[in-house]
């Protein structure tokens, strides 16, 4: 069987001052940490544990830091009022501006004209848990770090060209490869616009490669004009994990044409995609950018969650665009909210959108059932809430109950010493209806949601979407599942046979590096010990207590790990 790839994610977290980071070593696989020092580099190239096994071989991804102000310690309004824009725009929806111009007499055809993409995704990359992971593009290969979107379809990255990008952001070279077509003044413009940003480029041809798996002519567009500050740091680009539909390329996503190569090399094992999105909000003294969770191309990592996979079929017709499910129910602190719900309530699943937005009623219903909320002065469909209440919220999408961490309902305090706390579930429509002839779902349910779960996106017969509670070594679900009365018929409850449960080659990277395959080589998880044991019978990582450091005084011992497999001799 093709091995699958799985990544590794860094996704955002507080900011906290931390040290220049450290190379990256390219250590013996089997004897050596990946990451010896505590720090993590990402310009670096990304690295996988070039083992192949039954099940996969293994990537790294990267985690970006939040958006506070380091200062003061309050969250930077402006930066998620401009989240939640550029989210109405990735859907179809009107934005501010937008509103105001119909207020004024616009009709929504002057509107679209202008937004010769309107329809497009495009990632907020700035969010405040934004994971994203390294492609290799060109002959020599360039690495070039990107957001993980399953909210659009396109490759794309700037180019050295760029006149317009952040001076920190690492760029393409076109002329560097020799493997290139189109591109520059040869290749075809495209405009993606969205929200009060763009980005513009040409189409291009090139080798693309992710972990072991590789496609040749990969259609992407390289970027030589952004706006709004749409990059920044050490990304590059976005990789689209969507559907052909909506590409603005009219080209095909990279995944699909890893699914579609025929079993050969650079296959796919399994026509899924699956992550963890790990959680760091709150925690002190934390990195820039850190490890983020796991992803995994072409199967699942059967270590990272429990219990039955909860598989749902995709809504929508038979032309698919967006992950999408209907919403079937919502609780907020135990009592059900009367939100619309079936086709009413198409949900788009989306990986790199950081928050929850929603229709204005079913949004207002749900605050309604929150003490103390109310809506937050210019922040156009933000609501606020007393910071001494906790807001636990359920989602079903036709079976189980899933619950959202407090932590991550509450954004944080609106200033230094406020009473009122952010909420993380914000009003998408803005009180208007969904762009005329768009498609476009009534529900984005980003971060806020998947950190809380472990997430399959499933391309098989039918197309589904699967939720799993997490494992404890993937730090435990927030709390447990409950069940709907009236379960929809539709809903799967099981492993469907994708992957093969023969064990998961698996990775943390930055500071707290963790290898699971075979054998496996434990160094630290992020606030625990790295005594970590192995129960017989027992598929979990079972840790002792206490607390790991980040800073440059870990002290990690490594010991060996079976899963699944019986011990193997090392090299």
């Amino acid at each position: 069987m093709i091995p699958l790839a799985l990544l590794t994610l860094l996704s955002s977290t507080l900011i906290d001052a931390s040290p220049a980071a450290a190379p990256l070593s390219h250590a013996s696989h089997a004897d050596a940490p990946l990451f010896p020092q505590s720090q993590y580099n990402s310009n670096a190239h990304s690295h996988y544990y070039d083992k192949r096994s039954p099940d996969g071989l293994h990537l790294e991804l990267t985690r970006r830091a939040s958006h506070w102000n380091s200062s003061s310690g309050a969250l930077d309004l402006t930066y998620y009022d401009s989240v939640a824009d550029h989210i109405r725009g990735k859907y179809g929806y009107a934005n501010r501006a937008q509103k105001r111009a119909l207020a004024a007499g616009a009709s929504w055809d002057d509107i679209l004209h202008k937004r010769a993409a309107a329809d497009l995704p495009v990632v907020n990359q700035r969010a405040d848990s934004s994971y994203f992971g390294t492609v290799q593009i060109g002959t020599p290969p360039q690495p070039m770090n990107v957001i993980l979107d399953t909210g659009s379809s396109d490759l794309w990255v700037a180019d050295s060209s760029c006149q317009t990008c952040d001076p920190t952001t690492p760029l393409f070279s076109l002329s560097r490869s020799s493997s290139i077509q189109g591109g520059g003044t040869s290749g075809q413009r495209v405009t993606i616009r969205y929200g009060s940003g763009e980005v513009a480029g040409s189409v291009a041809q090139d080798t693309v490669a992710m972990g072991p798996f590789t496609f040749p002519q990969q259609t992407f567009l390289a970027v030589d004009q952004t706006s709004n500050g749409l990059l920044d740091g050490s990304v590059s680009g976005i990789l689209g994990l969507a559907f052909s539909a909506i590409s603005s390329t009219r080209s095909t996503p990279f995944w699909l044409n890893l699914l579609n190569n025929g079993g050969t090399a650079n296959s796919l094992t399994a026509p899924e995609m699956s992550f963890w999105l790990r959680r760091l909000r709150g925690v002190p003294g934390v990195q820039l950018e850190e490890s983020g969770g796991v992803f995994t191309l072409g199967g699942r990592n059967t270590s990272l969650f429990q219990g039955d996979v909860e598989f749902l079929p995709l809504t929508g017709g038979n032309t698919r665009t967006f992950w999408l499910l209907n919403l079937a129910g919502l609780t907020v602190n135990g009592n059900v909210v009367n939100v619309a719900t079936g086709n009413a309530g198409v949900s788009a699943i989306d990986t790199g959108t950081t928050l929850i937005g929603g229709p204005s009623a079913d949004v207002r219903a749900i605050w309604d059932a929150v003490p103390g909320s109310q809506p937050v002065d210019g922040m156009d469909g933000f609501f606020s809430f007393p910071c001494t209440q906790t807001v636990r919220m359920t989602i079903s999408y036709g079976g189980q109950f899933w619950p959202i961490n407090p932590r991550d309902m509450n954004l944080g305090r609106l200033a230094p010493g406020s009473s009122q706390c952010l909420g993380g579930v914000f009003d998408l429509g803005l009180g208007s209806s969904i762009v005329s002839g768009g498609g476009n779902p009534n529900w984005v349910v980003g971060d806020v949601f998947l950190k809380n779960v472990y997430s399959i996106f499933s391309a098989g017969n039918p197309p589904s979407i699967g939720f799993a509670q997490l494992s404890d070594a993937a730090g435990g679900s927030s709390g447990t599942p409950g069940t709907n009365a009236n379960p929809s018929p539709n809903t799967g409850n099981s492993n469907d046979g994708n992957s093969s449960g023969t064990g998961t080659c698996s990775f943390l990277v930055p500071s707290c590096p963790v290898f699971s395959c075979a054998v496996v080589n434990l160094a630290c998880l992020c606030r625990k010990r790295c005594d970590w044991r192995h129960t017989a019978g027992d598929e979990r990582c079972v840790g002792s207590g206490g607390r790991c450091s980040l800073g440059n005084d870990v002290r990690c011992e490594r010991i060996h790990l079976h899963l699944h497999h019986p011990p193997r001799q090392r090299r």
